[in-house]
């Protein structure tokens, strides 16, 4: 009897030091997840019994490691977004440090950065429809060939595939802004024309029937 009893105190003075060292071992993995995660330190309980303070260490640790990775999986995606984003509108990309643990303001920011920057990627789309739609209409209307690679990438390119960057939505309004000049400056000719042709059929007293058939052209 004695034997078993002395080998049931072993059995617990053996389980009490792996509580104890899974207590440690918890403490210090908190204390890193509590910096990585710009959180206060934790204050475990210290009038529960060891093996209860172990189980709440060990459930904390596990809740603040899935809250770490959910957000580093969040930078991840956010990060994904912002390049596509970047590619489009030609902008650098938000500044945030990829190896740390976002904080819950920095995510927060990253979110509205982003929004604004998709706010921007479709006004600047809705410009870019418009005014190649007026661009195409104006290249018939002059009978012009698209001659140039930024002409070519303007009526031909897909409109996703087509870069919304500042200096292409400039060149995109000074291409619609040349091509509307063209067509001032034809229709000044044609008007300039079209009296000349007026008073040489005054002056050559052509019969109205005929004045008719040439004024559809």
């Amino acid at each position: 009897l004695q034997g078993l009893l002395d080998m049931m105190v072993a059995e617990e003075e053996s389980l009490k030091d792996r509580l104890l060292k899974s207590i440690a071992l918890c403490r210090k993995e908190l204390d890193v997840l509590c910096r990585e995660l710009q959180l206060d330190p934790f204050e475990a309980e210290e009038e529960c019994t060891i093996l209860q303070m172990e189980k709440n260490l060990r459930t904390r640790v596990e809740v603040m490691l899935k809250q770490k990775r959910d957000r580093k999986q969040e930078l991840k995606t956010l990060q994904e977004q912002d390049r596509d984003l970047c590619d489009i509108l030609c902008t650098t990309p938000f500044c945030i440090d990829s190896n740390a643990v976002p904080s819950l303001e920095d995510l927060d920011r990253y979110r509205r950065h982003l929004a604004s920057l998709t706010v921007e990627k479709e006004q600047r789309r809705e410009e870019f429809v418009s005014s190649k739609r007026q661009i195409i209409l104006l290249m018939e209307e002059l009978d012009h060939t698209p001659d140039t690679s930024f002409e070519r990438d303007v009526v031909c390119e897909d409109e996703e595939a087509f870069c919304l960057s500042m200096d292409n939505i400039a060149a995109l309004q000074n291409l619609l802004q040349q091509l509307e000049a063209r067509r001032s400056v034809n229709e000044a000719v044609c008007t300039e024309l079209r009296s000349r042709i007026v008073a040489l059929w005054e002056r050559l007293q052509v019969p109205l029937e005929e004045r008719e058939s040439s004024a559809v052209h």
